[in-house]
């Protein structure tokens, strides 16, 4: 099966709010898919009803041919998935090493060996290894984040706004690890930079008001102008 992930037609509610009202996607092994749309549109909700933190009353989540959207927060990431949230969540009072060691739900030779592809990825955190997490900048503390969903042996990483307040030359550097981290992880992100979007990015689904409206390449998106324009805002 090419699909890792399926969604099918996924309603969401949040207390009385209804928000998502018909979410359905398909998610290729090894490649990067992009959730589009314009704020409050129903993304981080879908990212967030994947890992079981706000369920879907309606519709199914299937991870590797199984059913998933019933299951709790960590028994679906100990099925290997990974979330890298949008406010990072990290430990502010631990320090980077700490972060990671608490991350880790192995520790043998292949964790040890991401580890230290970690840390050629981003030797900021090597710098401030005994740190507290608290003091990094906001772009050290995305490149934890993303490290800490790393470090593990999950098939599936969502990340949430990896870009969200940070330096174009920040973003750079997040750009140039995800594109690493794709050749031995699946991708679903959430990114409202169309630039990083655009050229991680294999496939793209558009939400709209809590909806898929749209999806293909990430290259025929690029060349539609009306889609750019009409759902994502871009001129």
């Amino acid at each position: 099966m090419s699909e890792l992930l399926q969604l099918k037609d996924i309603e969401t509610h949040i207390g009385q709010y209804h928000i998502l009202q018909g979410v359905s996607l398909e998610v290729k092994r090894g490649e990067v898919t992009v959730l589009l749309g314009r704020n409050g549109a129903g993304k981080t909700t879908t990212l967030r009803t994947i890992m079981g933190f706000t369920p879907a009353s309606k519709g199914s989540v299937i991870f590797k041919g199984e059913s998933i959207h019933t299951l709790a927060p960590y028994t679906i990431a100990n099925k290997g998935i990974g979330f890298v949230p949008e406010d990072q969540g990290i430990f502010s009072g631990l320090t980077v090493e700490e972060n990671m060691k608490v991350a880790m739900q192995k520790e043998n030779t292949e964790t040890l060996k991401r580890m230290d592809w970690i840390l050629e990825l981003f030797p900021d955190l090597k710098k401030f290894w005994k740190k507290p997490g608290g003091l990094l900048s906001g772009g050290q503390k995305q490149m934890l984040a993303i490290a800490r969903a790393y470090i593990n042996e999950n098939e599936l990483l969502l990340i949430d706004e990896p870009s969200k307040g940070l330096a174009p030359i920040v973003v750079e550097k997040v750009m140039e690890s995800i594109t690493q981290m794709k050749e031995q992880r699946t991708i679903v992100l959430v990114e409202q930079n169309f630039m990083m979007a655009s050229t991680i990015g294999d496939r793209y689904y558009i939400i709209d008001d809590g909806q898929t409206v749209s999806h293909g390449t990430m290259q025929e998106l690029k060349e539609n102008e009306e889609k750019k324009r009409k759902y994502l805002g871009i001129a």
